[in-house]
């Protein structure tokens, strides 16, 4: 049975509304194997210092809230285990490209606030069935495959604090933002494609990009952003030349509602109320 081993935590704080610069505090930690990273703040927060800042939300890699860096690479803390990226000392610092909350914490507003103005969301010229459906969209497993992958993003900010062009101009939408739209772009049911592609083909849009192809190496999904702007990018050429192609879902019959399974009850109470 391994006994674990002590590693040494340097956690950058910063809290802008009282301290006058950012500061380097240092802390002990037993870690075993199998701890994470949060695991290592949370005993830190717990046993040493409870003035640590930091986000967590569901602790499985799915919600995106605790993305950091993590010995200067930003991940996730929650599915990064300590004694895999460190042997005697661990820093741990925000995410950069983002304005700082305090700590540990970096505000990803801004960037959510970006990727709704891409319209991430499906947009059709057959209003009225979409508002009163009578059929189904039909896609195929190829068409499904196109846009799979980036649809996978669960927003942690790791691609945008990773890319040198977000590090030199502020303005520039961003890896996260552009693989959402290229992921709806792609989608067979969307009609929007053309106002999304006259939104990042603009001032500060998807040619800035250098492709440092730094998105996706850090990108804890494998959504691989540079490979969705880089599509992109090749989409607004060809169709700048009159050469691309975009083909809708057709619709297709509701199935009859008898062919349909049939409904699951949910099990009765076993506590007594």
């Amino acid at each position: 049975m391994e006994k674990g081993t002590n590693i040494t935590v340097f956690i950058r704080r910063f809290d802008p509304e009282k301290d006058p610069a950012p500061r380097q505090q240092q802390y002990t930690l037993h870690v075993e194997r199998g701890m994470t990273v949060l695991d290592g703040l949370h005993m830190i927060k717990q046993t040493q210092d409870p003035s640590v800042g930091f986000r967590f939300s569901c602790r499985m890699g799915v919600c995106g809230s605790c993305g950091m860096m993590i010995n200067g690479v930003p991940g996730l803390s929650c599915n990064t285990q300590i004694l895999d990226v460190a042997t005697t000392a661990l820093t741990l610092a925000p995410l950069p490209n983002f304005n700082l909350i305090r700590d540990l914490v970096p505000d990803l507003v801004p960037m959510f606030g970006v990727i709704k103005g891409l319209q991430p969301y499906i947009q059709r010229n057959d209003v009225e069935e979409m508002e009163n459906p009578t059929m189904e969209y039909f896609q195929t497993p190829h068409q499904l495959e196109e846009y799979l992958q980036f649809s996978y993003c669960i927003k942690c900010g790791s691609c945008m604090a990773a890319c040198p062009t977000m590090a030199t101009d502020k303005e520039y939408l961003g890896p996260a933002p552009l693989t959402q739209a290229y992921r709806y772009n792609t989608d067979s049911r969307d009609d929007a494609g053309d106002a999304r592609r006259d939104l990042v083909a603009a001032s500060h849009g998807i040619f800035n990009c250098h492709y440092a192809g730094e998105c996706s190496n850090v990108c804890p999904k494998g959504v691989d952003p540079a490979r969705a702007i880089q599509l992109m990018k090749k989409d607004l050429v060809l169709r700048y030349f009159g050469l691309g192609k975009h083909k809708c879902a057709h619709l297709c019959k509701k199935p009859d509602r008898s062919t349909y399974k049939p409904k699951i009850e949910a099990a009765p109470f076993t506590i007594g109320q």
